[in-house]
């Protein structure tokens, strides 16, 4: 009896002790629920999480995963708090349009706070860099965003957490090439659009200066896009449109000397499109006198100057520019880097999570959008606790019947299995069966069974470092939080093959919408579901119809429409501002 009056003892002292409260921290993660236990610490727990107690719940990053979570809580059962450099969620699509003042930059982005007063719970921001995650401890470090010192400088604090999401994105990758750091715009921030702008325009003007030379005005008019991906070619749409419909008009001296050249180490641009697309946006470009150079590895960038190996020939050219745009990919963030050597994932390029985007090797962290990816479980590696499932007579033999119970839940845990048969047109699981059993009709046993299956984790795929994905992530997981107390006693995901009973929550399941490719001249490329190609003006009004839809709030989408009108109407602005 002992064990159950220190139980209550504890939980009386807890309750009149406010700094024992359970807590759940919210960095992009989803949390577990918990068992009531009689040990001490357990009970404890369950006691202060069951108590009406809110969970603190930390979510690191404003961006497309964070702000698509936190959009779609809906649960008031948890204490959520915002950690993030900006205080402002970015459409960051819409970069490009940015560069050249197609669209303003404060159309495009919502406050956070904005977002987060519409909740019907409280949520609580901090303007602030993660720069340390303490999985033992549960705690974040944060240091508050230098403002030029203007404020008294940084200030740095500590957040525990109950459970942590971490949605931080991702850096731009410089494969350290030398000079890049130093001397090419990247396009990531609302900032870095701006900064691209002004120089756009500071080229133009000091091109304009009548000491300057011939060979230097030449100079001075090459822009450089370094990467041949919907960013780069993008841009460089972008930049040709701004510079032949307005600025041709504003500097009509040195029009003639424009020169844009897009370098891509692969053998074609948007090489995740269909070919297709490819070929039509590489012959607008030739017609738009757009240079595109495929097979041009950058190997260092001075202040003058890029460097370039060609892939075929090896030959080293020394390519002269005004300014370089660098579009190359995304990299790691340094405390993602040091967070993953600390749970064992040191060897990998970026943090793993399982199929409902929880941490592997941390309990209570959940990683989403481009810091993260799913390391889906292969079907070979549950093969034979997968057949002893349907196998309940432990005959060791089965026939296509026995598999009846579990072929839903094999499709829906591994969804290569689908792939696979949608590849080899194959209806049901039953087909598949029996392309292994031959003609003979014979009873399944385990080699059999494997050989049905042993080409299908082939098909896995690695998820794209996309908006579309952050945000149903985002959408996937907040749903999970809505849910946790439903499915805590009636869960709806697949079958547990190593254990017993079935996961709470269904994996997360990537849907793709389609992808588009801007490129200039009012004419845009869509590729959708079912290997449907549109190209042409009229893709654009469904660009303009779609990107309008997908804007965070009404506000901004008045906003950027109000934009696209007035470029209509008056052109693009060409302040330096």
């Amino acid at each position: 009896m002992r064990g159950y009056y220190t139980f209550f003892e504890r939980a009386l002292r807890a309750f009149n002790d406010h700094s024992t409260v359970s807590k759940l921290l919210v960095i992009s993660s989803v949390s577990g629920g918990g068992l009531l236990a009689f040990s001490d610490a357990n009970a404890f727990q369950s006691y202060a999480e069951g108590d009406g107690k809110k969970k603190k719940v930390v979510v690191l990053g404003t961006g497309w995963a964070g702000v698509s979570f936190l959009k779609n809580l809906k649960s008031s059962s948890y204490d959520v708090h915002i950690v993030s450099p900006r205080n402002y969620f970015a459409f960051t699509p819409l970069l490009p349009s940015v560069t050249n003042g197609t669209v303003e930059g404060r159309s495009i982005v919502e406050p956070i706070r904005n977002i987060a007063r519409k909740k019907p719970f409280g949520v609580g921001f901090k303007e602030a860099e993660c720069y340390k995650i303490d999985p033992v401890q549960k705690k974040i470090y944060c240091r508050s965003t230098d403002q030029g010192n203007t404020l008294g400088g940084t200030e740095e604090f500590t957040m525990d957490y109950d459970v942590l999401i971490v949605a931080m994105g991702a850096k731009s990758n410089t494969f350290n090439t030398p000079g890049v750091e130093e001397h090419a715009h990247f396009l990531k921030e609302i900032e870095d659009a701006q900064n691209i702008r002004r120089s756009i325009i500071d080229c133009y003007e000091r091109a304009s200066l009548p000491s300057i030379s011939e060979e230097e005005r030449k100079r001075i008019m090459h822009f450089v896009v370094v990467g041949g991906g919907p960013s780069g070619v993008e841009y460089a749409a972008e930049l040709h449109d701004f510079a032949h419909d307005d600025l041709a008009k504003l500097y009509p001296s040195i029009k003639d000397y424009l020169r844009i050249t897009l370098l891509e180490a692969g053998d074609h641009i948007l090489n995740m499109f269909d070919s297709r697309i490819t070929k039509f946006a590489t012959e607008k470009f030739e017609r738009d006198g757009i240079d595109v150079k495929t097979g041009s590895m950058v190997i260092k960038v001075s202040d003058k100057h890029i460097s370039t190996r060609e892939i075929k020939t090896g030959q080293t050219v020394s390519i002269p520019y005004g300014m370089v745009l660098w579009s190359t990919g995304i990299a790691t963030r340094p405390v993602i880097m040091d967070f993953m050597k600390q749970i064992g994932q040191g060897n990998r390029r970026v943090l793993a999570t399982d199929e409902w985007l929880r941490v592997e090797g941390c309990d209570g962290v959940y990683a989403l959008g481009d810091c993260a990816t799913i390391n889906q479980r292969k079907v070979m590696e549950d093969i034979a606790v997968i057949f002893s499932k349907a196998d309940k007579n432990n005959s060791g033999t089965l026939d296509l019947k026995d598999f009846k119970d579990v072929v839903d839940h094999i499709s829906e845990r591994y969804p290569q299995v689908q792939i696979y048969m949608e590849k080899k047109k194959l209806k049901t699981f039953d087909a598949l069966l029996k392309s292994a059993q031959g003609n003979d009709n014979k009873l399944i046993d385990i080699e059999t069974f494997k050989n049905a299956l042993h080409e299908v984790d082939s098909q896995m795929k690695n998820l794209p470092a996309t908006a579309q994905v952050a945000a149903q992530q985002g959408e996937y997981l907040a749903s999970c939080f809505n849910r946790m107390e439903q499915c805590e006693k009636y869960p709806e995901g697949p079958m547990r093959f190593r254990g017993t009973g079935c996961h709470r929550f269904r994996p997360f399941r990537y849907k793709h919408f389609g992808q588009f490719a801007p490129l200039g001249g009012e004419q845009t490329a869509a590729q959708l579901p079912g290997d449907w190609i549109s190209v042409g003006y009229s893709t654009q009004w469904l660009w303009y119809a779609v990107y309008t839809s997908k804007l965070v709030s009404w506000r901004t989408r008045v906003l950027v429409v109000s934009d696209w009108l007035r470029r209509s109407i008056f052109g693009r602005d060409s302040s330096r501002i």
